[in-house]
């Protein structure tokens, strides 16, 4: 080989080098930026899916899914109205727990519709919600759970009260209750005993 030939394959093997520093340096960006947009979400993904790729894969077609939908605030009227019902149920609680939870799992579904989430099964819409509310989407989770149970007679009040601070949750943040909401605040402090 002359020097030429060698300088050539220095060239080369210094792109390659060069192109694999690139390509490693943002996958690892992307799985930052999904690790850091999707929380505990995204190792509970990976654990789902067994696999670094495979996850990051289902949370990015999440957020393409997510980005095509027409999601809103609340106007202040929803919000208002929401808001009000879910102090109605909350208080309903302390007489019937078992049928607040219900009204609960239901209102957060109508909040999540009027913000424009699609009406699909629970593991679809926790999926979708996750993407701008990922640090709230285990709360869903646990709640939903503890519905489910409860609609078959397995849940305790304790567990119907847990399920109801989780719903909660995930209520003011789809609803973008202020954070000096003092009556709400009294509600789950009520709760939380």
């Amino acid at each position: 080989m002359t020097n030429n030939d060698w300088l050539i394959v220095a060239c080369v093997v210094i792109a390659v080098l060069i192109i694999a520093v690139i390509v490693l340096t943002r996958r690892q960006q992307a799985t930052k930026r999904l690790k850091s947009r999707f929380g505990s979400e995204y190792e509970r993904t990976l654990d789902e899916l067994g696999g670094q790729r495979k996850a990051e894969a289902e949370l990015h077609q999440r957020e393409q899914r997510v980005e095509k939908l027409e999601l809103k605030p609340l106007e202040p009227d929803e919000r208002s109205r929401f808001t009000d019902r879910w102090r109605r149920i909350q208080s309903a609680f302390v007489d019937d727990p078992g049928t607040a939870l219900t009204d609960a799992d239901r209102l957060v579904g109508e909040v999540m519709t009027a913000r424009g989430y699609p009406s699909a099964d629970f593991e679809e819409r926790s999926a979708d919600v996750s993407v701008d509310h990922a640090e709230v989407i285990e709360s869903y989770r646990k709640a939903h759970a503890i519905a489910l149970r409860n609609q078959k007679g397995e849940a305790g009040t304790e567990d119907l009260r847990q399920a109801m601070v989780a719903y909660r949750t995930l209520f003011d943040d789809l609803v973008g209750a202020p954070a000096n909401d003092v009556a709400s605040d009294h509600q789950r402090e009520e709760l939380a005993r």
